[in-house]
């Protein structure tokens, strides 16, 4: 059920509407809602107290007016609806949200064409229905379980956040601290499945379906396990251990799931070193994890280049000796800790390989920096007495983590871990030839096979080898999840992606609301929110034209393009169409650093089209946040995007987003329909600078002729949850189908 694309129907004449942002957070359990939609007489006195709750839910009222009576028109309409999107077969499931058993034939048919139907109703809900569907929840048991969560969010973080809060006030001299012996937490051992030390390729277990004699309805919500204790760090290298500095904690909900515990590990994270959007991850996600329950650390390198801020705050937490792969040396491992809004942050240590001043130099000097901090991480976790459930690792350079778990560190305490790996950009993927990678990472001959590290027989793939032997591999899509089992996209690892399809998942991004928030934003003109954006957007238009030096008329429609200039980008096709788009009633905004041609071209048309166009060749985040709110469409007409950002950062700033129907942007932007008013966004399929003319101007046509609708879906994209909550308890279900004890 993970993942499932979900179209949600609401009866408004059968719903309550006290609880339908609860409802929602619900439905996210299960999958992404793609369609929102509730039907109803909205002539009708009786209905309009629903328009606050569609608007921040971002749910789409459909008009049905009341033409007899004796007669519920808004069944049929629903009715009619449900089965046109089943033919579409754009989705996977249905939530059918209502307590009248008029839908009990729906439920069933929609089942009978493999729909997986979840009701969402009332105690009073005839048992027809309720047995109709795959899984019947009561709204009763929705309300109660959000409200639960709710005064728990209302409590003092320090009630909440544990021993991590009370760790202040219980300092001790360091001195005696480390004399102090710990009872040490008796646990109950995880099933851990068997694997030999070295494998030609993982073995695949495949589990039967279980067969469901009846739904599942639940009555009451989950009751919460009890936290995993940590147990002390080993006493057998004594060192003298500080409090480490702990930043303000957020308050943290404790919902009704299982305790996980889960070691990031990665190459950066913001605020400490960010080159893309690995960073952005790498810090939001564990924190929105910390919120549900989970036990977090993340693990990263103490690279030279990490602002002296964050170096200062650190606390050391203990060294020693590692060998590494055959040069016939220890090297040295320091750990160095920070703690901040309930995350721990462990940096590795070592001047050998993180001295320079960029993360990422060559293949020469990267493969076996990332050879060290892979066996480095796992062993530190060894050290430190701290082992996780799960350990969470991103990309080519953490990848060997899941290979040495299953060879090298099967019999260590944090071989018992199950791993899942992140491929944020599977153009990346750490290749070169087999005895350099044998050398450094000491791995043994037997994972130098086809099935697993190697690649056209004389190199090495360090993605590939991680892929093989993780337990989970996941993308930050769905659609990008699909397309790189396909030769345009899979980079020369389809064929191993497909093998492995059955771990295969993809789960969207988010954005952190703490970051990117028009109503709190410092860098903007004037601050805004959802319900007052109409009245001041046009001010930040403004003052970015004056900004930018653009002829001042808040009637022109302003486009922004924010990214890195590179091939992938889709800037081929931006480039060759920039004098069509600029017919005089528009102009242009560029931002960002790469390739040469790609600079020198937008400063031409900089110089060309004054007043304009605005080529800012830099990268301004201040200034990024800026365009955001003062344009009135974002482009993204990418090759190729495995999730994407900037189009999630536009729609939650009203600005709507013009894009290629790939990877993430196909799964987070539905196009404009002229006839129905769906859609938040503009978007065209094949790669193709026309189809990106045509959809600009579709835009534009919309703007300057439909203005009302425009605004609608303005509103609509404010109103859209793009935060990482949703993602977050993905992951969270991801972890606990990993660990079921």
């Amino acid at each position: 059920m993970e993942n499932m694309r979900l179209a949600v129907l609401i009866d408004g004449d059968n719903a309550p509407r006290d609880c339908l942002k609860s409802i929602m957070e619900e439905i996210a359990i299960y999958g992404t809602p793609m369609i929102k939609r509730i039907y109803g007489d909205w002539a009708s006195q009786g209905l309009t107290s629903w328009k606050n709750s569609l608007l921040e839910n971002a749910v789409t009222p459909k008009q049905q007016f009341a033409y007899t009576t004796g007669k519920n028109a808004t069944d049929s309409a629903m009715i009619i609806d449900a089965m046109d999107i089943l033919y579409t077969g754009k989705t996977d499931g249905y939530v059918l949200v209502s307590s009248d058993s008029d839908f009990t034939p729906l439920a069933i048919r929609l089942r009978e064409s493999g729909m997986y139907v979840i009701g969402i109703g009332e105690e009073k809900t005839p048992k027809a229905f309720v047995q109709a569907c795959d899984k019947f929840i009561r709204v009763e048991v929705i309300r109660d379980k959000y409200k639960k969560t709710t005064k728990a969010a209302a409590k003092p973080a320090a009630k909440k956040t544990g021993t991590a809060a009370k760790k202040p006030a219980a300092r001790k001299p360091a001195a005696k601290k480390a004399e102090e012996k710990a009872e040490p937490v008796v646990e109950a051992a995880p099933v851990v499945e068997e694997a030999p030390a070295v494998a030609a390729a993982p073995v695949v277990e495949k589990a039967e379906p279980a067969v469901e004699a009846a739904p599942v309805v639940e009555e009451a919500p989950a009751v919460e396990a009890e936290p995993v204790v940590e147990a002390p760090a080993a006493e057998e290298v004594p060192y003298v251990e500080a409090e480490p500095v702990v930043e303000p904690a957020p308050a943290v909900e404790t919902p009704d799931m299982p305790r996980r515990s889960v070691a990031f590990i990665g190459s950066e994270c913001h605020p400490f070193v960010k080159t893309g959007g690995l960073g952005d991850v790498m810090y939001a996600l564990p924190r929105e994890l910390a919120r549900l329950n989970c036990d977090v650390r993340v693990i990263l390198p103490r690279y030279a280049c990490i602002p002296q801020e964050y170096q200062d705050k650190m606390v050391y937490r203990g060294e020693f000796y590692m060998d590494l792969g055959n040069t016939g040396r220890n090297y040295y491992v320091g750990i160095m800790e920070y703690v901040n809004d309930g995350v721990v942050y462990d940096f590795i240590d070592n001047q050998e390989f993180f001295s320079s001043g960029n993360p990422y130099l060559n293949l020469v000097d990267d493969i076996p920096k990332y050879c060290f901090f892979s066996k480095a991480a796992l062993a530190a976790l060894n050290y430190m007495n701290w082992i996780p459930d799960v350990v969470h690792c991103h990309d080519w350079q953490a990848a060997l983590v899941p290979v040495y778990l299953r060879t090298l560190f099967h019999d260590t305490p944090v071989g018992r871990a199950k791993s899942v790996l992140t491929i944020h950009n599977l153009r990346f993927q750490g290749v070169y030839n087999i005895p350099t990678i044998k050398y450094w990472s000491g791995l043994p001959d037997g994972v130098f096979n086809m099935g697993a590290l190697q690649q056209d027989y004389v190199e090495a793939n360090m993605l590939k080898g991680g892929i093989a032997y993780a337990d989970r591999v996941t993308t930050v899509s769905g659609a990008y999840a699909q397309e790189i089992q396909t030769p345009e996209y899979g980079e020369r690892l389809e064929d191993h992606l497909r093998y492995h399809n059955w771990k295969l998942r993809g789960i969207v991004n988010g954005i952190d609301y703490g970051m990117w928030d028009p109503e709190t934003d410092p860098a903007l003109a004037e601050n805004y929110g959802l319900g007052n954006v109409l009245e001041h957007k046009m001010a930040n238009k403004r003052a970015l034209q004056r900004e930018l030096g653009l002829e001042e008329d808040e009637s022109k429609f302003v486009i922004g393009l924010i990214s890195r200039l590179t091939n992938q980008k889709g800037l081929d096709l931006v480039s060759s169409i920039i004098p069509q788009v600029l017919d005089g009633n528009t102009q242009v905004v560029v931002l960002g650093t790469g390739d040469s041609q790609y600079e020198d071209t937008f400063r031409y048309y900089e110089a060309t089209y004054h007043g304009t166009f605005s080529a800012c060749i830099q990268y301004d985040e201040a200034r990024a946040h800026r365009i955001y709110a003062g344009a009135d469409a974002v482009l993204v007409p990418s090759r190729f995007e495995p999730c994407g950002l900037t189009q999630l950062n536009a729609m939650h700033y009203g600005t709507l987003p013009i894009v290629r129907e790939t990877g993430g942007l196909k799964d987070t932007v539905q196009p404009y329909n002229d006839f129905t008013g769906d859609g938040n966004g503009f978007t065209f399929d094949r790669y193709d600078a026309g189809l990106l003319l045509d959809a600009i101007n579709r835009a534009k046509t919309v703007y300057f002729t439909n203005r009302y609708h425009w605004d609608e879906v303005v509103q609509r994209d404010m109103a859209k949850d793009v935060s990482w909550t949703n993602s977050a308890r993905q992951y969270k279900n991801l972890y606990l189908e990993l660990t079921q004890w």
